[in-house]
């Protein structure tokens, strides 16, 4: 038995045509749909890239306590515990973030790894002299831009493109182990996380791409203000980009095809979150609340048991089910911490209904949010000031940067606490990315309303999401601190939605609750990603560090809210 996972960064379900979408140029995704079962209730938990990562290691949700970081030294790792069991686990991968202080390790709990450098400003080849600025709309990403455009120098031919590399070192590992049993392999491409940086034959599938470009498409994480030919470009960008991690995705299942690996070989295809590219009239994610478009994800599993093709599944699932999925498949069991379930079971014995009630997702220190399937509940905190709000660590460091000593001089050791194996942890006080109180919270029906422009009143069903949000926290050891941030009880349940947190009365006005505005010219242009409906909405301004007047909390080293 052998098992196969292909990762992409950032993979809009949306814009997948076995999830609907015309537009796009992605046919081996639809030839991907016709082979394994489509997910079609795949959520997020924790977020963004790293976070959900530590979640596919350790089966368990880490936004309650932790915000961005490493495995910790009480952690679980699937990868581990596979090799541990004699289980060959290999990793290939472009994604930069693995070589930064808050992914450190990662990659080593895997038996071997390669790695393929330039995505992202990946701080890899040296330039003392700065590179030519090409013209942008945008602001310049300070070393980030400068970083890019340097590495893009080494990057002209498509073969040396990170994406190509990682595929292609994949698809050896396969050729070489294929006659050999009990070995699984990652491919994780850093695509279609921006920059969109895709080789021109991409484009050709995209009129707005006529005209080439040297300025990055890297769009920045906030309120949507560029002109609609921007707009359009950008998205075109993505989709260039998308039909390549197709092409990709194309040259696994021609290797699934030739050795005949779809007879013994487990397939997952899968994301950790989507983008939004001007939906709920924003760039990006992290400083917004986990809209449909980010947290609701593209899956795509084949099992050569049960051999369903062209098969849906409806339960809902979360990236916490990745590792115990791979752990059953090849006969082990799940450790003791973990929270997530195997997804075997939905594919041999399907039973719908049956895997979960709720699903928990955010990011750390915004809105907690729970979904039902078919309703989403984003909670917003309870005061202004966002507090309190704590790291639970040891391992302190932030994605790409060691916590100060001035954020560690008030450092607690605390706990144990029930996930830690008895050990104590590092409580910090901790910042959140942006504001999210400002914004409110959000109740959305997604089955009359799937792009959640619509928010409900609706004290009854309110609080039954409020009790389902509660009960998951507690399920998930949520610290006490989580609970007084959100205003929600300690014990027992909530009695009225009347304590709800509202968006300011004054100063930046909620996204949760929107007022419809269909006049503006930019909000015509958003259509023609085929997402109808999407207006401009007041929020929150992202710049300078402040969000319309508020200050950020920060930590004394700026933290990035670009990742």
């Amino acid at each position: 038995m052998r098992a196969v996972l292909m990762l992409f960064d950032s993979l809009s379900r949306r814009l997948l045509p076995p999830y609907g979408s015309e537009w796009v140029h992605a046919p081996n995704f639809t030839r991907l749909a016709a082979h394994t079962v489509r997910f079609d209730n795949c959520y997020g938990g924790s977020m963004p890239c790293m976070p959900a990562r530590r979640e596919m290691h350790t089966g368990r949700h880490n936004f309650l306590h932790r915000s961005w970081g490493p495995l910790e030294p009480f952690d679980d790792s699937v990868p581990e515990m596979l090799s541990a069991a004699g289980i060959y686990p290999h990793l290939v991968t472009d994604h930069p973030h693995y070589w930064e202080d808050g992914g450190a390790t990662y990659h080593s709990r895997f038996r071997t790894f390669e790695f393929f450098r330039g995505q992202e400003g990946d701080t890899w080849k040296g330039q003392v002299a700065d590179p030519p600025q090409p013209q942008s709309p945008r602001r310049v990403r300070h070393h980030l831009w400068r970083q890019d455009l340097v590495n893009r120098r080494y990057l002209t031919r498509a073969e040396d493109h990170p994406q190509v590399r990682t595929v292609n070192a994949g698809l050896e590992f396969i050729r070489t182990n294929h006659a050999d049993d009990a070995w699984f392999v990652q491919i994780e491409c850093f695509d279609p996380h921006e920059p969109y940086f895709s080789h021109r034959d991409y484009a050709r599938h995209y009129p707005d791409l006529d005209a080439d470009s040297d300025a990055p498409a890297w769009p920045d994480y906030k309120r949507v203000e560029e002109d609609s030919d921007t707009v359009r470009r950008t998205r075109a960008e993505y989709a260039a980009l998308l039909t390549m991690c197709d092409a990709s995705l194309g040259r696994v299942l021609d290797v699934f095809d030739e050795l005949g690996l779809w007879d013994d070989t487990l397939l997952i295809v899968c994301t950790d979150h989507g983008f939004l590219l001007g939906e709920h009239g924003w760039w990006g994610k992290n400083v917004q609340p986990w809209y449909d478009e980010n947290i609701h994800t593209p899956l795509f599993v084949w099992d050569p048991v049960a051999r369903t093709k062209a098969g849906t599944c409806r339960d809902l699932v979360q990236t916490i089910d990745f590792g115990p999925t791979l752990l059953d498949f090849f006969g082990l069991e799940p450790a003791a911490d973990m929270r997530g379930r195997s997804l075997l079971p939905l594919l041999r014995e399907p039973t719908p209904g049956r895997h979960r009630a709720g699903a928990l997702f955010g990011v750390f220190g915004g809105h907690v949010n729970v979904t039902d399937g078919r309703y989403v509940y984003l909670r917003a905190p309870a005061a202004p000031g966002n507090s309190p709000l704590f790291e639970h660590t040891l391992m302190p460091t932030h994605m790409a940067s060691r916590f100060t000593p001035a954020e560690l001089a008030n450092a607690e050791l605390v706990g144990p606490l029930p996930f830690t194996k008895s050990v104590p942890v590092l409580r910090v006080s901790g910042f959140a990315v942006g504001d999210p109180f400002a914004f409110g919270t959000g109740l959305f029906d997604l089955e009359s309303d799937p792009h959640q422009e619509n928010p409900l009143v609706d004290d009854e069903l309110e609080l039954r999401m409020i009790d389902l949000l509660v009960e998951l926290m507690r399920a998930n050891d949520a610290p006490d601190s989580q609970f007084v941030r959100l205003g929600l009880p300690l014990e027992g349940k909530a009695d009225s939605p009347g304590t709800m947190p509202s968006p300011t009365a004054t100063g930046p006005a909620d996204v949760c609750r929107p007022k419809r505005s269909g006049n503006s010219p930019r909000a015509a242009a958003f259509p023609e990603l085929a997402i109808p409906g999407v207006t401009r909405r007041r929020a929150p301004t992202v710049g300078g560090g402040r969000i319309s007047g508020r200050a950020i909390s920060r930590p004394s080293t700026p933290g990035r809210t670009d990742y």
